[in-house]
């Protein structure tokens, strides 16, 4: 980059008075992901009964997102780079309105995953942008602190947004409701973005290679898909050939990288500890926490029999710590320490969880409330406060791709701990006795999935014994994984605390 246009760029977007405003448009797409995320996991019960899904199906539905999003966002968070990350941003949120109406009106498991990864393509477009805009927008670190802290916390709002909101929808409207409150948002989101979000774009961006862009979607989903195959059906050939072509291509990318006069992801980001550290928290946190989130919902409404307005209502706690804390995290982190803020805030998800392995079909929700909300005040520094240390590792003109690989943790992360955890709670639950005398037809059912249990069950005269069974199975799947989870999080705030030794965030403006 030259000396000439770097001041150039700085002064433009340093001076811009609207970059309050600006940040508010970049909420809406965190808004945008957020609810789509949470209100899949309250109308999975929906699904199992309409489509009918195999319990691997079901586990594809949940994860296929985030497959295709972590090859994708390192791709995307590059090509916003390149080519403007508004204009990725107001493209990518197009799409991911009109795909979401593909997902609402899925008629068959297949399609529905099909669905969901192409909103996967979409999603990769929104979250690299707007943390890369925002590290664009705000050269001051303190107020960069505060504008991170609000996006943490819009996309916890909307984490408690969308069960509430979902909880409505799905009392009184089919499940494909949940997916078309996205296109209002979207809407909101491209006409005023339209008019307020600045464009940034790098300079001296170089060429989108391609070679590149294929190495690391082929890495990332043969790794993960190969994991997730293992974890399922056990170690075979067909789990060791899709990880052994996702390690391979995933070397080759990075061998391409630090050879490319202008790579698509520069390696040479990770020699920075401070950015190793913030990344390898986010992607074993969310590892931890994502294989038991997404069964939460079923617990509350198949075990206990909650309905989907109230299991919304009841996973709202989570989402109020995390804006509580995301506020505040930057402000904490500088009067105390970097490492302090992060590897505490894991440390007490860690203990939330290790909390939720007592859980049972009749768990009173003071334990289940309190544990919720120290997930999100755990997660609301730790998130936060990495997330600012990763864009503040890095130069402007590179906003994209780091944020990319922030991103991209956290989705290798949800996607690695729903195949592994999750298929946990699917292993233990298909492994349960059912009652002496249940119909061949009525057990194998049952065996597929809890929703599949509830709704085979209703053939019964005396359904009670086949559900309790059921239920007690699932539940002891949930508070495994939960102990598995918990053991992540320790060890993850351990890493914290000592890769960010000497981390700080910074205080003094940034100047052309």
């Amino acid at each position: 980059m030259t000396s000439t246009t770097r001041p150039a760029f700085a002064t433009e977007t340093e001076k811009r008075p609207g970059r309050w405003l600006a940040l508010s448009v970049l909420v809406l797409a965190v808004l945008l992901v957020a609810v789509d995320a949470t209100v899949l996991g309250l109308a999975t019960p929906y699904i199992s009964e309409d489509l009918k899904p195999s319990g691997n199906q079901l586990l594809w539905i949940g994860d296929v997102y985030s497959f295709v999003i972590a090859g994708l966002l390192v791709s995307m968070g590059s090509l916003g780079d390149r080519v403007g990350r508004r204009k990725l941003l107001l493209i990518g949120s197009v799409a991911f309105g009109l795909i979401s109406v593909l997902n609402a009106y899925a008629n068959s498991p297949e399609a529905l995953i099909v669905a969901r990864a192409l909103l996967g393509v979409a999603g990769a477009t929104l979250m690299p942008a707007t943390l890369a805009l925002i590290r664009n927008l705000f050269h001051d670190p303190r107020e960069r602190s505060l504008a991170i802290g609000i996006w943490g916390a819009t996309a916890s709002a909307g984490t408690a947004v969308g069960p509430v909101l979902g909880g409505f929808l799905l009392e009184h409207f089919w499940w494909g409701s949940v997916f078309l409150i996205n296109l209002p948002v979207m809407a909101v989101l491209v006409l005023v973005g339209v008019k307020l979000l600045p464009e940034s774009r790098n300079p001296e961006p170089g060429p989108w290679d391609l070679v590149s862009v294929v190495l690391s979607l082929v890495g990332m989903v043969g790794i993960v898909y190969g994991i997730k195959e293992a974890a399922s059906h056990g170690p075979n050939v067909t789990a060791a050939a899709a990880a052994l072509l996702g390690a391979a291509a995933l070397y080759g990318f990075v061998r391409r990288q630090l050879t490319l006069p202008v790579p698509l992801l520069n390696m040479r980001l990770f020699r920075n500890r401070g950015f190793s550290g913030a990344v390898l928290a986010d992607l074993l946190t969310i590892l931890g926490l994502s294989g038991v989130v997404f069964f939460l919902s079923q617990y509350l409404q198949l075990v206990q029999g909650r309905g989907p307005l109230e299991a919304g209502l009841a996973e709202l706690p989570a989402a109020v710590g995390a804006v509580a804390a995301g506020l505040v995290a930057g402000t904490f982190a500088r009067r105390y320490s970097v490492r302090a803020v992060v590897a505490g805030g894991l440390a007490a998800i860690g203990l939330a969880l290790g909390a939720l392995t007592v859980l049972d079909q009749s768990t009173g929700y003071p334990l289940l409330g309190g544990a919720l909300l120290v997930v999100g005040v755990g997660a609301g520094f730790s998130f936060t406060v990495t997330a600012d240390v990763i864009l503040s590792s890095v130069p402007r003109e590179q906003a994209g791709a780091a944020s990319a690989v922030s991103e991209t943790a956290y989705e290798l992360g949800a996607a690695l701990g729903i195949a592994l955890l999750g298929s946990i709670v699917t292993g233990v639950y298909a492994g349960f006795t059912a009652p002496a005398g249940t119909p061949r037809d009525v057990a194998d059912a049952a065996h597929e999935s809890l929703g599949g249990a509830v709704e085979a069950s209703s053939a019964l005269s005396t359904p009670e014994p086949l559900l309790d069974t059921a239920r007690t199975a699932f539940v002891d799947g949930v508070a495994l994984a939960a102990g598995l989870g918990a053991t992540v999080l320790l060890a993850a705030s351990a890493a914290a605390w000592i890769l960010l030794r000497t981390q700080k965030l910074g205080d003094t403006p940034e100047h052309p």
